[in-house]
């Protein structure tokens, strides 16, 4: 479609053309309503006549016109306007690099600059999942000013999947054209000159495939030739999968570095090329490598490659401070941060330990949705385990070929790349500490005290019995004699509710003979420890990472406590710290509230869609719905002190904090909702509080025995009756009534659960009651339902719990929805009818864009009238990490002796 100069499209007046190509042609025009000159491209017929192809330009610009780089030509719009359809772009002025490479090769200084600024302008695009797929000379506009400008991002691919063009082939590349209609132009040979062998098989492009395009424009700068390039587009294709570049023509007074980063780009596996733009960043920004030094001309070799330019999804490994090449002492390795994003956004499984990493820090696995997944330093995303679905609390082998993991109540083992899982013993629940070491694989047995087993299979060996409490986390140290784990002394596990934190942050820190039973308390006011081979102790306090000195032969502290990281998650369930760290220094933690179950609250609309509240950041936990669904009451912590809040949904105000006086948790609305109740331990126990709304002194209602605490569960909508749930020292709950009007509280018949609270819950009508009952192992739960008041009718569900009954718009006088989940973040619904009988239909699955909560803690969501869900979800926030992005420290061990000087 040719536009003659004076065509007006929209506010764009077409001045002249500036070029064509296999996407369209180019044209200078005046944008008459800012008064700038812009460049518009056309799009070929074949694009605008696909109306699929069309929409998935017009969502990618949409995405890529949020690049704002100096080294990027900016993309203004998608302008539409009498049947043409062009992309406005930002008019650089100035010569491209082709042109400049025409006059030969550039000086390494020259060469060296111009390679940094397209790789900055490539660590922009790639942080919003953004791949150019077209990189190339003719691409790259070099201004007046000597700046460097990336163009063509218009034609780029977000990363997020769902491309239709995900399984192309190599013709259809942005710019390479049929070989029938434009054999022998330049425009073919330029793009498959540098096309990935990934693209030129046909298969999907990501960021590497744009390090490989990087790679062979750094080679032709240097070398003034292509990497690639023959007579044709079939002998270039074959040159790209099958030769190799021309060593010998890059100049010799090129730094090793340099050197190796090209080879690194250009490895033709994915796997062993450079898994970031962010490796060729740190390459060439440290000045000292860009001296002359002469280095002997040599083929890539694979393993020099790999082990000068080891990646992991954002930054370059600590073996790069030691590249191959580098004749003089190389320098201490530079500590590297970057986020590992989950696929999909899938939410991470927080009951236990859901990180591991392998000793030689190479491989990362992570639980979410119930499923572990992998990431390798050689891949460019994660993927799921096979026949480690479900699972969770995973472990590496000590050679990091192989992971234990639990699911259905038994250890498992699975290949890394994935296999048919091979039982290792019975274990439940889940254990409160997993190390696979070469003695064995350990774990703690909630009650049961430190065992080990054989990887093999075989029966437990006890090393360490039950303790009196609750024993946490499990590290054998290099003595191979000596456990350090945690001993929480003052209430059995079965309290350990999610706000319970603090009982852990005055646990004791012990060390313990296997030979001889000899027991040492390292430190007390704290929990999870690990030894580090860089000669530390760390451990977990209110949230924060702390580091001692530690003396591992006389197995002792050293030195005084230093805080090293702030803000890290705990386990929702075993109160573990959601960090690993590997013996290379390869530090991997959750960012999050010191309390798992704890982050900021969303509201849910019914597509899914999370709106933030209008509250501040924080921490906010188990947010409870007013009959009318107008306000929210929930958990706030300052860090020091647990209080009710109370916040109105249309936003009209901001939250307001209701209690005062001692730690006040877990709050219900009155059915009137003018009240609210809550447990308090003001008075010294854990009994039940309620207080108006609107203000006033609290009044008591229950009163907790010694040992004891008091939850309130839910309240009757038909009653001035609520639910509640008193639990004893060793974790045993029962279900409760309490009358209002009578100031009595009675049993609900014989319920009792064993390590799950019973988190009973009323139906919309008030007429059937759930609850979720503990089996005979902590951990698990099964659902029932059954009649208020009681009939001795009983329905059971399913295995699973934290019911919650949903006002549906299916409900009937005789038929109400109940969710309830049945494992690591999953929710499930049936629907429960009383006519003629008790029963209810088979479970279906629900949407829901939120964590859910182990049994073991209530839930930290609710549902109000219109459906929509009120939600604790850090992962929601936009913009932020979130629980759905894990922070990667590289080399963290640099970082840490500087502020915490190892025992000597």
């Amino acid at each position: 479609m040719a536009l003659a100069p004076g065509t007006r499209l929209g506010p764009y007046e077409v001045v002249s053309l500036l070029g064509t190509g296999g996407m369209g042609e180019v044209y200078r025009a005046r944008d008459t309503t800012l008064g700038r000159d812009v460049a518009l491209k056309t799009l070929p017929d074949r694009v605008t006549h696909d109306p699929e192809r069309l929409a998935r330009f017009r969502r990618e610009a949409q995405v890529l016109a949020a690049l704002n780089h100096p080294h990027i030509g900016t993309i203004y719009g998608l302008e539409e306007s009498s049947g043409h359809r062009v992309l406005v772009l930002e008019l650089v002025e100035g010569e491209t690099l082709a042109q400049r490479i025409e006059r030969g090769p550039l000086p390494v200084d020259d060469a060296v600059a111009i390679a940094r600024e397209m790789a900055e302008a490539l660590a922009a695009a790639h942080e919003k999942g953004i791949v150019h797929r077209d990189l190339k000379p003719a691409n790259i506009a070099l201004t007046a000013d000597d700046r460097v400008k990336v163009l063509d991002f218009g034609l780029a691919k977000a990363t997020d999947g769902t491309a239709a063009h995900a399984g192309a082939g190599p013709l259809d590349s942005p710019t390479v054209t049929s070989p029938a209609g434009l054999t022998g132009m330049g425009v073919i040979l330029g793009t498959a000159a540098y096309m990935s062998p990934e693209q030129a098989r046909g298969r999907v492009a990501d960021k590497r495939s744009d390090v490989w395009a990087f790679g062979c424009v750094l080679f032709e700068m240097l070398a003034g030739r292509r990497a690639f390039g023959n007579d044709d587009v079939s002998d270039t294709f074959a040159a790209v999968l099958k030769g190799q570049p021309d060593w010998t023509a890059l100049p010799a007074s090129l730094p090793p570095a340099v050197r190796s980063l090209v080879e690194g780009c250009l490895e033709k596996n994915p796997r062993d090329r450079v898994g970031d733009i962010s490796t060729a960043l740190f390459v060439l920004r440290r000045s000292a490598w860009t001296s002359d030094v002469p280095s002997p001309r040599r083929a890539p070799a694979r393993a020099r490659a790999v082990s000068a330019l080891l990646v992991l999804g954002g930054a370059a490994v600590g073996a790069m401070a030691g590249i191959a090449l580098w004749p003089r002492p190389a320098p201490p390795a530079p500590v590297a941060r970057f986020a590992l994003r989950v696929p999909g956004g899938l939410p991470f499984t927080l009951s236990r330990r859901m990180i591991a990493v392998s000793r030689d820090g190479t491989s990362i696995a992570y639980v979410a949705a119930g499923r572990i997944f992998i990431r390798t330093l050689s891949d460019a995303e994660s993927r799921a385990v096979a026949g480690a679905d479900p699972g969770i609390q995973p472990a590496f082998s000590p050679a990091g070929d192989a992971i234990v993991f639990w699911d259905d109540r038994a250890l498992k083992r699975v290949a890394a790349n994935g296999s048919v899982p091979v039982t290792v013993c019975e274990v439940a629940p889940a254990p409160l500490g997993l190390d696979w070491t070469d003695q064995g694989i350990l774990f703690v047995d909630p009650g049961g005290g430190i065992k080990r087993v054989s990887p093999n299979g075989g029966t437990p060996t006890t090393l360490v019995p039950p303790a009196d409490g609750a024993i946490q986390g499990v590290q054998l140290l290099p003595d191979g004699d000596t456990l350090l784990f945690t001993v929480a002394r003052g209430g059995a596990l079965g309290q350990l509710r999610v706000g319970d934190a603090e009982l852990w942050d005055k646990a004791e820190i012990v060390v313990q003979s296997i030979r001889t039973g000899e027991r040492r308390t390292l430190l007390e006011g704290g929990s999870d420890a690990r030894y580090l081979p860089s000669g530390h102790l760390t451990y977990m306090a209110e949230g924060t990472m702390l580091a001692v000195p530690f003396d591992v032969g006389a197995r002792a502290v050293t030195g005084a406590a230093v805080p090293v990281v702030e803000g890290i998650q705990r386990a929702a369930v075993s109160a573990a710290a959601q960090f690993a760290v590997s013996d290379t220094g390869t530090l991997v933690y959750l960012p999050g509230p010191a309390r798992g179950g704890q982050g900021d609250l969303f509201l849910y609309e019914l597509g899914g869609k999370a709106l933030p509240l209008n509250l501040p950041r924080g921490s906010y936990a188990y947010p409870r719905a007013s009959p009318d669904g107008t306000w929210l009451a929930f958990e706030t912590f300052d860090g020091k002190q647990t209080a009710v809040s109370l916040y109105e949904l249309s936003g009209a105000s901001s939250a307001r904090r209701l209690t005062f006086g001692g730690n006040n948790r877990l709050p219900i609305w009155s059915r009137n909702g003018q009240r609210v109740a809550f447990q308090s331990d003001r008075e010294g126990d854990r009994g039940i509080f309620w207080q108006p709304v609107s203000g006033g002194p609290a009044e008591r209602l229950t009163r907790a025995g010694p040992g004891e605490s008091h939850v309130p569960e839910a309240w009757s909508p038909t009653g001035d009756v609520f639910l509640f749930s008193s639990t004893t020292s060793k974790g045993v709950s029962s279900l409760w009534t309490y009358s209002v009007s009578t100031r009595q509280a009675e049993r609900f018949r014989d319920v009792t659960s064993t390590g799950v609270p019973t988190n009973a819950v009323f139906s919309p009508d008030g007429k059937l009651i759930a609850y979720q009952v503990g089996t005979a192992s902590l951990g698990e739960a099964i659902t029932y339902v059954e009649p208020f008041p009681p009939t001795g009718d009983v329905l059971q569900i399913a295995r699973g719990g934290r019911p919650l009954w949903s006002p549906s718009r299916k409900a009937t006088p005789h038929l109400q929805e109940l969710l309830f989940v049945p494992g690591p973040s999953q929710l499930m619904s049936v629907s429960v009818r009383t006519d003629p009988a008790l029963g209810n239909t088979p479970a279906g699955a629900v949407p829901r864009q939120f964590g859910l909560a182990p049994p073991a803690s209530p839930r930290p969501y609710d549902i109000l009238p219109d459906g929509r869900f009120v939600a604790v979800d850090s992962a929601a926030m936009p913009g932020g990490t979130g629980t759905r992005d894990l922070q990667v420290v590289l080399n963290w061990f640099e970082e840490l002796k500087s502020k915490v000087p190892a025992a000597r």
